[in-house]
């Protein structure tokens, strides 16, 4: 039963503060990511964005992990964290991929697709302990988001509006119960 308690609560190179802290600055940075997709009401929104920066720096902080764990000392055994980066950057464009539609000649959700993509980019970093890139990169993408989409507005492109709570309930009101 030792072995058990010992292998749960084995110990880390990075100090658990530290790891605590990097897993919640990646759930606070993609938070801002999608609450402004979710202020817009776009498909992936908090809840989404949010996941996908945890579980990227989840990835990121256990790449950092495996390269110093005592199991792959062996020379036998070579480890490449930047597969890990790989992996996450491809998993999370296949997620943002299933985002984008093609209907009725138009493209839509190409910008939430590349803020997931976004979101996994700042949970990596943040992973890995670049916080200044990853806070960086989250307010450049608020920036982008908020601006050019105004931007967009102005010029007529097809913008979706910000929530209203008047619309919604009026679409509930026009279901048949």
């Amino acid at each position: 039963m030792q072995q058990v308690v010992n292998d749960i609560l084995q110990e880390t190179e990075l100090p658990f503060a530290v790891i605590a802290a990097r897993l919640m600055g990646a759930i606070a940075l993609g938070a801002l990511i999608g609450l402004e997709r979710e202020y817009r009401n776009h498909p992936a929104g908090l809840r989404t964005h949010i996941l996908v920066s945890l579980a990227a720096a989840v990835f990121a902080i256990i790449s950092i992990e495996m390269v110093h764990m005592r199991h792959f000392g062996d020379a036998q055994v070579r480890i490449d964290p930047l597969r890990v980066v790989e992996a996450v950057t491809s998993g999370v464009a296949f997620l943002a991929a299933g985002m984008i539609i093609f209907s009725r000649g138009k493209v839509r959700n190409l910008t939430t697709g590349a803020g997931m993509w976004l979101s996994g980019g700042v949970g990596l970093s943040v992973g890995l302990g670049y916080w200044a890139i990853a806070a960086f990169s989250a307010v450049a993408c608020l920036i982008v988001l908020n601006l050019l989409g105004r931007l967009a507005a102005q010029t007529g492109e097809e913008v979706a509006p910000p929530n209203d709570a008047a619309a919604v309930v009026s679409k509930a009101e026009d279901k048949p119960a």
